[in-house]
This record gives C-alpha cells, sequence and structure tokens, in this order.
C-alpha cells in the first residue's frame, strides 16, 4: 500500500476512536464509529485476494448492520428523553444499544463474523481489528454501564467464554484461534461490567497488551498456522520460548499477567456472592485452556526432522523493540497488579 495512503488510514482510525471516547453526544459517538469502520476496509483489502475481500465485506455488512442499530436506538431514545446524552437512556433501548455495541466487539452469540473476518486477511490488520477496533465500542459499554441489563450481560458473557473455548477446540489457523481467544476475553469483561466497570477496564487493558504481544510475535516469524510454528524453533528460539510464555498468558496461568484479571474477576463474584456464576465460569475457562496447551505442546515439546545443526544468520529474525516491550508487559505486570487497580 502507498504509504501516504497508510498514513491517511491509520490518522483516520486515530480520529475516528477519539471522537468516539470524547464525545457525549450519541450522533458524534456514532460518526467516529462509523470513520473507524470506514478506515479499517482498505487495510484489510491491501492484498487484493479473494479471502480478503470476503473478509472486508462480511466486516463492513456487520459492521453496518450494527451501527444502524445504535443509530435507531439512539434517534428514538432521544425522540423519547429529548436528550441525546450517552449516560441518558430510557428503558428498552439500553438493550438495542448494548446488543449492537456487542455486535461490534464481536460477542457470542453475534461472534459468527469475527473468526471469518481475521481470518482473511493479513496479520497486521488482524492485530488493528483485535486491539484498536475494540476501544471505541468497549468505551460506550463502560459509559452505559449501569443502564445495561444484567441478566444480558450474564448470558452474554457465559456464551462468549464457552463458544470461545469450544471453537478453538478444533482449529488449525492461528488467526482463527486469536478470535476465538478474544471472543472468550471479552466475555470475562462483559460478564464483570455490571458489577464493576473499573475491572472490566483493568482486564481490557491486559487483553490488549497480551494480544498485542502475540500477533506482533507471530508477525515475526510470519506464522498463520500450527505447522508453521512447529517448525519454527530453529529459526528463533528465544521468541518461540516468549510466545509460549504469552500463550500461557493468554491462557490466565499464574504467576503471569493474564492471571491477574481472571483472578479479581472471580474474587469480585465471589464477594457479590454469586459463587455458582464464578464456578460455571471457571469451569468453561477450561476450555480455551485446553487449546492453549495444545499450542505450547506443538511449538516446544515438538521438533520438526531434520533440524540444521547450526543457526545461521539468514535464518535468524531481527525483532521490533515494540515486540519485546510489549512481550515484557504481557509477561510481567502481576505484581503490579494492585498499583494499576490504584491508578484507575
Amino acid at each position: 500500500m502507498n504509504p501516504t495512503a497508510l498514513m491517511i488510514m491509520l490518522l483516520s482510525l486515530a480520529i475516528g476512536t477519539t471522537m468516539t471516547l470524547v464525545s457525549h453526544h450519541w450522533l458524534l459517538a456514532w460518526i467516529g464509529l462509523e470513520i473507524n469502520t470506514l478506515a479499517i476496509i482498505p487495510l484489510m483489502t491491501k492484498m487484493p485476494h479473494p479471502r480478503a475481500i470476503e473478509a472486508a465485506t462480511k466486516y463492513f455488512l456487520t459492521q453496518a448492520s450494527a451501527s444502524a442499530l445504535i443509530l435507531f436506538s439512539a434517534t428514538m431514545n432521544a425522540w423519547k428523553t429529548g436528550e441525546w446524552s450517552i449516560t441518558l437512556l430510557s428503558d428498552p433501548y439500553t438493550i438495542t444499544l448494548s446488543m449492537a455495541l456487542m455486535m461490534k466487539l464481536g460477542l457470542a452469540p453475534l461472534h459468527f463474523w469475527l473468526p471469518e473476518v481475521i481470518q482473511g486477511i493479513p496479520l497486521s490488520t488482524g492485530l488493528i481489528l483485535s486491539t484498536w477496533q475494540k476501544i471505541a465500542p468497549m468505551t460506550l459499554l463502560l459509559q452505559i454501564s449501569h443502564l445495561t441489563n444484567l441478566n444480558l450481560l450474564i448470558t452474554m458473557g457465559l456464551t462468549s467464554i464457552l463458544i470461545g473455548g469450544w471453537g478453538g477446540i478444533n482449529q488449525t489457523q492461528l488467526r482463527k484461534i486469536m478470535a476465538f481467544s478474544s471472543i472468550g476475553h471479552l466475555g470475562w469483561m462483559i460478564l464483570i461490567l455490571k458489577f464493576n466497570p473499573q475491572l472490566t477496564l483493568f482486564n481490557f487493558l491486559f487483553y490488549i497488551v497480551m494480544t498485542a504481544a502475540m500477533f506482533f510475535s507471530l508477525m515475526s516469524i510470519s506464522s498463520t498456522k500450527i505447522s508453521e510454528i512447529s517448525s519454527s524453533w530453529p529459526k528463533s528460539p528465544i521468541l518461540v520460548t516468549t510466545m509460549m510464555l504469552v500463550l500461557l498468558s493468554l491462557a490466565g496461568l499464574p504467576p503471569l499477567t493474564g492471571f491477574s484479571p481472571k483472578l479479581l474477576i472471580i474474587l469480585e463474584l465471589a464477594k457479590q456472592n454469586i459463587l455458582f456464576l464464578a464456578s460455571v465460569t471457571m469451569l468453561t475457562s477450561l476450555l480455551a485452556l485446553f487449546f492453549y496447551l495444545r499450542l505450547t505442546y506443538v511449538m516446544i515439546l515438538t521438533l520438526p526432522p531434520h533440524i540444521p545443526p547450526s543457526s545461521t544468520h539468514w535464518r535468524m529474525t531481527k525483532n521490533s523493540p515494540l515486540t519485546a516491550t510489549l512481550t515484557t508487559l504481557a509477561l510481567l505486570i502481576f505484581p503490579l497488579s494492585p498499583t494499576l487497580l490504584l491508578i484507575m
């Protein structure tokens, strides 16, 4: 892609998200979401492959449907209440707006577009779709968290955790695995949204760091299939080792970064005396743990035949400082969790 066009698209993404973050008006928030949607489509189709065109079309249709529902609900709410303020919503429109925002995020059962779209686009665009594009809808959900329907959030959250674990088990494509991982993590955030929005934001920030670290690592070794990462150990042993640890962090194993939000969410559910929900959540998250462990097994404990005896210079991968920084954060923030919660 032309560098100038790329810069314009990335700038539009930043402007769209910023507009949604700073707006108190539903119309301005909707315009920001639309700018975001339109800016990422050229990035999806920068490699003119039929799969990329299909992915961009699916993404556009899904996001356009969600945006239409947001605009309809906000207009009807303004007609009824006389206010366009984001925090002033009347009862029937809160549910429709929540559903539309969850559709934009890719929460189950409105998730069907997400794995197919991420599978059809390059890893760099998949990174933007899995992290940056989630910021604006999640911010709007946080702003209306006190008005949302608790039963809806619990149902969507549990379904997303279940689908995120179940859907990723049988996959061989890394981008689809990351998509189902995203659905599962978003399920954890939505589950706790009504009880503790601050904890949802905390979990969301950790999710962005861990997902970005994983995508940057995959981009460094240019792997999109499980069979490709199984032969990447001779190329860059240190990077593959850190990738394994990032996967375990995404799975939520202690003492890595990903354990912190899961621990705090379970403690919050226990504090709210919803022990059954906490138990079901932990049991369903074991499905996701299975496919993370399967990936780590393939990467570290299986070695391909005919490994060259020496690591020649051309086989070594040049890693960016950003990859190293994100990987460090994705592994070692756990001890700083209380401080981060105090700051937030």
